[in-house]
């Protein structure tokens, strides 16, 4: 079963920086994304969102192919062609992976302008390792369908103060 983090972000470029480090911590067998979009309130109250997958360009590209392969036994490829990525561009357009776009869309209409939603599907974690990428970075959690004790571990996360340099005040 995967859960759902939602954390906000002041900027659009915050939460791309968050969103590497989880991709940072995914290379490192840390933690299994399912899917990881960042939904931008534009200054015109239009939502953006910045999804890793394009599927219309997967679908067009997909569809060339094989649209072209059909178009080769008919003798027609170009035919073939430009009626396979039309229909694969189609069915791209109507296919939906990972997150709802409509849920991550209605949820980012609470957003200020110009703040960024980092939607995040999670397969698996460990989480203290995890906890400890986010700690300090300042976001704010929208939603999580995270037990409650991990919800408070990881809005404690994001709002505990790193320190950047040790205390020269201290006696040793």
């Amino acid at each position: 079963m995967s859960d759902l983090v939602v954390i906000v972000y002041p900027t659009e470029a915050k939460a791309e920086d968050i969103r590497q480090r989880l991709f940072d911590l995914q290379k490192e067998y840390v933690i299994e994304i399912t899917d990881a979009v960042i939904a931008v309130k534009e200054q015109n109250g239009k939502i953006k969102l910045n999804q890793l997958l394009n599927t219309t360009a997967a679908g067009a590209v997909s569809g060339t192919f094989w649209g072209a392969l059909i178009g080769l036994i008919f003798l027609n490829p170009l035919l073939g062609a430009a009626i396979g990525a039309g229909a694969g561009a189609l069915s791209g357009a109507l296919t939906d992976y990972g997150i709802n776009d409509d849920f991550m869309k209605q949820l980012s209409e609470t957003l200020q302008p110009g703040n960024a939603a980092l939607f995040v599907l999670i397969r698996k974690l460990t989480t203290d390792k995890v906890l400890e990428a986010v700690k300090g970075t300042g976001g704010v959690v929208l939603k999580t369908s995270l037990d409650h004790n991990k919800e408070q571990a990881l809005r404690d996360a994001l709002a505990a103060h790193v320190s950047a340099a040790p205390d020269s005040t201290a006696t040793p």
